[in-house]
């Protein structure tokens, strides 16, 4: 199994789509000789699909087909070589894989076929077993229903604990401690911008381009942060890369 999960698409300091990460990106794709991207857009609400499959395939230097073009999108994701899941709204974007009976074919396609899956932001968020941590406001009357499940942990993508001058609501620690507390059982991986994880097979990594942590938050304990894998490959079925 292939997994490139990253926490947000772009940087003020690296131009272009996914571009803090394009070496990463472009090593997976040349190992498994990808030469056209099947790109999932639902998550963007108020962009153009199109222009956001033109600026990946400018970023990436690769042929980007947007699954909104094919007849059957159940076949393109059958088909595909590699499946790019955009960041955008994640109640939208996990509302139309169910809608459209993409759930499973994804799954078997990253599972079975061992296609490579890379989602930032909410395409990051619809890799895990469900949607409950995610940043997004639910805009879309849908159900809390299950995620692609391809990795193991909870994630909070965009992950942020600085003190924001003039809120007086919860911060994020405090609304994933909630999580944690009505979900004793889950761990909830907080992954800041310009971070990533990376599953290869059986083997997991953690990289931020900017050097910082990740954090692991688990009801009855103290939250954790790190920048070794070993932690985090020790609450999953993965061996540290």
């Amino acid at each position: 199994m292939e997994l490139l999960l990253l926490s947000n698409g772009k940087t003020d300091e690296h131009p272009g789509l996914l571009g803090w990460a394009r070496e990463r990106v472009q090593a997976l794709l040349a190992r498994h000789h990808v030469e056209r991207i099947l790109l999932i857009p639902y998550a963007v609400i108020r962009g153009d699909w199109d222009q956001r499959a033109a600026d990946l395939a400018e970023s990436l230097g690769v042929q980007v087909q947007s699954i909104h073009h094919a007849a059957d999108p159940v076949a393109a994701v059958q088909q595909a070589q590699a499946i790019f899941v955009s960041g955008g709204n994640t109640w939208r974007l996990n509302q139309q894989l169910h809608e459209l009976g993409l759930v499973v074919p994804i799954a078997r396609a990253v599972r079975e076929r061992g296609v490579p899956y890379v989602g930032w932001s909410a395409g990051c968020n619809v890799a895990t077993p469900s949607i409950r941590t995610t940043n997004d406001m639910p805009v879309c009357s849908a159900a809390v229903l299950p995620a692609l499940g391809l990795f193991p942990l909870q994630i909070n993508p965009h992950y942020l604990d600085a003190s924001i001058s003039g809120h007086m609501g919860e911060t994020r620690d405090e609304r994933l401690a909630e999580f944690c507390a009505i979900n004793p059982s889950e761990t909830v991986l907080a992954l800041r911008e310009a971070s990533l994880v990376q599953v290869s097979d059986d083997r997991i990594d953690y990289w931020s381009v900017r050097g910082q942590s990740y954090k692991l938050f688990r009801h009855g304990e103290a939250t954790t942060e790190h920048n070794d894998v070993t932690p985090l490959a020790a609450l999953t079925p993965f061996m540290p890369a």
